[in-house]
């Protein structure tokens, strides 16, 4: 493949970025490919923590080519590292490795990076060009992003529903409103997320499984429940498998004991009215080095999640149909004002099947971010 600018050598690096969707976390997914004279001599992507980053995979895939990385240019989506977590800083390794060039997309928010590896590559000589792609490699690794920044994970809200906003009948029952390749598509946001979250109410009512099918993933996301009073049943299907995070209010040495037992997690932040503290799991979760966090929950608690700010982006799937009355996406309280509606932007709509799949993000200023 020929590269004939910064813009191509980007797109490819974020193509291997791409590449490391499911396995980086909680590390960015980065992408680096390794040019000469407009031909890739190397390229690679971060591997599961603890492993090679995206630089030294390039580097190794040039050599086992046969192709010296000296005075070639390196494409990588996000600065990169210099300081010694997992791995040595990747900075020192492209200096020793004698780069002619390095294109970042961006600086790494992480602090203990955050334009020192740059600096160190400049300060050995090599040409450094950042900002190339960034906006692209910023949705990339837009948890990541916002952990490093606010120390709380990118919060996606996932509903489907008919035209007029209706995502169940008054009885419940909901399979299948939207379409095979709505459902295909969710699955595939399940997969990129760190943890899926959900409440009590849906665990009761539907008894999901909440796991990514249908996606060829090497793991699968962590299971959250917010269960306040800890009423969940132990048989229940989503505390089978792989273990859960149940998050509480109201203390229950028993049932604590019993979920323990089973290998769950119990975690009990309490507000003051005896309900969990939302905004404070968000803490917790980006604590625990959750960047991204997918929720799929009845529309009491995706109201709670809005009315107290934990959510960013909204993942809507509308069907071509009409139900009339039944559940809706969000149990809201009524305004007085029209002024005091919640402002959100269209960040991207396109068709999936037969169903429309609209993200939209909530308006915020960086006070409330």
């Amino acid at each position: 493949m020929q590269i004939h600018d910064d813009t191509e050598g980007m797109a490819l690096a974020l193509e291997w970025a791409a590449k490391g969707m499911y396995i980086t976390s909680p590390n960015p997914r980065i992408g680096c490919v390794i040019v000469r004279d407009g031909e890739v001599i190397g390229a690679g992507h971060t591997q599961p923590p603890g492993q090679a980053h995206a630089e030294i995979q390039a580097m190794r895939d040039a050599e086992a080519r046969g192709n010296d990385v000296r005075g070639a240019t390196a494409y990588v989506t996000l600065e990169p590292c210099s300081h010694h977590g997992r791995t040595p800083p990747c900075s020192d390794a492209l200096v020793r490795a004698g780069l002619g060039r390095v294109v970042a997309s961006m600086v790494d928010p992480n602090p203990l990076v955050a334009g020192r590896g740059l600096d160190k590559i400049r300060a050995a000589g090599i040409e450094v060009t950042a900002g190339v792609l960034a906006d692209e490699a910023y949705e990339m690794n837009i948890g990541f992003f916002q952990r490093m920044r606010t120390g709380k994970p990118w919060v996606r809200l996932k509903t489907a529903a008919s035209l007029d906003g209706t995502t169940a009948l008054a009885s419940g029952e909901s399979q299948w409103i939207t379409g095979p390749e709505a459902r295909a598509d969710g699955h595939a946001w399940r997969a990129r997320a760190d943890a899926i979250l959900t409440g009590i109410g849906t665990v009761r009512e539907d008894d999901p499984q909440l796991t990514v099918r249908g996606i060829d993933t090497p793991r699968q996301p962590r299971r959250i429940i917010v269960d306040s009073k800890l009423d969940i049943s132990l048989d229940m299907r989503i505390l089978q498998g792989e273990h859960c995070w149940i998050v509480a209010a109201v203390p229950n040495e028993e049932k604590e004991a019993a979920l323990r037992a089973a290998g769950h997690k119990v975690i009990l932040l309490p507000n003051a009215h005896g309900k969990v503290d939302l905004p404070a799991l968000m803490l917790e979760l980006g604590r625990r080095e959750i960047n991204e966090l997918h929720v799929e929950a009845g529309a009491k608690l995706n109201a709670s999640l809005i009315r107290e700010g934990c959510v960013d982006e909204l993942l809507v799937y509308l069907a071509p149909s009409l139900i009339g009355p039944g559940l809706g996406m969000f149990a809201l309280p009524p305004l007085e004002r029209l002024a005091d509606k919640r402002e959100l932007r269209f960040h991207h709509i396109s068709q999936v099947g037969a169903d429309v799949r609209i993200l939209a993000r909530f308006n915020r200023t960086k006070e409330e971010s």
